[in-house]
């Protein structure tokens, strides 16, 4: 299967197209380990024949190396890590992004306005060129706001954690019409100070006037989000063309039902960097989805909400 065949399968599969994730999580292997220098050299000459034992690139390598199945040098978009320095950004290179808008709006949108709902998007994350969480923003079709002014008509607010406790903490409030929602990213990761996830959502509540409130997991080396099942629930949905291990980090191996441990992602949009990554949040299996528990101790401080903490 050539490249252009590839990727419309995986476009066709993202699409709601009938396929089978393991044949095609295994074409795409085959297809990256052939063109990804540094991914054939850490694959090595194993053998993979399911889908579950594809060899997983940690987060931290794309700190220091071109994570890619073509010349960088083609890429039509790069997005870079929020961290603490230029120099520790980690930078995803991306061939086409076809794949990753494919994967974004749909899934938002059945998340977001599970009911068809249509109103406009208010940003407080800052555009910014080499943000994914801004690129989805924008490919969204969200206005970018300082900050939010009183409405008539319901609105769907997006932010990082930061932005909205940074809102709170300065005494912030604003009722927001009836039927208006709340998209929160980000986490905390070690910065500043933190609240829990429950207890952020109570603030948005109150303050803001919106029971409507979905966290979004993502990250930059990612092309798939994963959205909270419903408001008010801790478990992540999987859409069709990904899965999520929890992995035992004493063995390795798939940790047991019930048994915290690190998420490992297996993204199809990612079909020109790396399908499968490792990250470094801790997590654990919840039927076909995930919790997300927080994130290993001496794990890189980093996330979307450090561009809205004060210096």
């Amino acid at each position: 299967m050539n490249k252009t065949d590839l990727q419309d399968r995986v476009l066709a599969f993202i699409g709601g197209a009938a396929d089978d994730f393991n044949d095609l999580a295994l074409a795409v292997f085959a297809f990256q380990r052939e063109h990804n220098l540094p991914y054939r050299n850490y694959c090595g000459h194993r053998v993979v024949e399911r889908w579950q034992d594809i060899p997983a690139v940690p987060t931290s390598a794309f700190k220091h190396l071109p994570i890619a199945c073509f010349p960088v040098a083609e890429a039509v978009a790069e997005f870079h890590t929020s961290g603490t320095t230029a120099a520790q950004a980690g930078k995803h290179y991306f061939k086409t992004l076809a794949l990753y808008d494919a994967a974004c709006v749909p899934n938002f949108r059945a998340h977001l306005f599970p009911d068809g709902a249509t109103m406009p998007l208010l940003s407080l994350v800052p555009d910014q060129p080499h943000s994914s969480l801004a690129y989805m923003i924008r490919r969204l079709g969200a206005q970018f706001v300082d900050r939010l002014a009183p409405v008539t008509e319901p609105v769907c607010v997006l932010g990082t954690a930061f932005h909205f406790l940074n809102l709170f903490d300065a005494g912030f409030r604003l009722k927001l019409p009836a039927g208006s929602r709340v998209m929160e990213t980000g986490g905390f990761k070690g910065r500043a100070r933190e609240v829990s996830k429950r207890e952020l959502h109570r603030l948005i509540a109150e303050r803001l006037g919106v029971t409507m409130i979905i966290n979004e997991y993502g990250m930059t080396e990612l092309s798939t989000q994963f959205y909270d099942r419903q408001p008010g629930s801790d478990c992540k949905d999987v859409p069709p063309w990904a899965r999520v291990l929890i992995m035992d980090p004493a063995t390795g191996r798939e940790a047991q039902p019930g048994q915290r441990g690190l998420i490992r992602v297996f993204d199809l949009a990612n079909l020109w960097s790396a399908m499968a990554i490792q990250t470094e949040d801790l997590g654990v299996a919840v039927g076909n989805g995930f919790e997300i528990l927080g994130r290993i101790v001496g794990a890189d401080v980093r996330g979307c909400s450090l561009n809205a903490e004060p210096q």
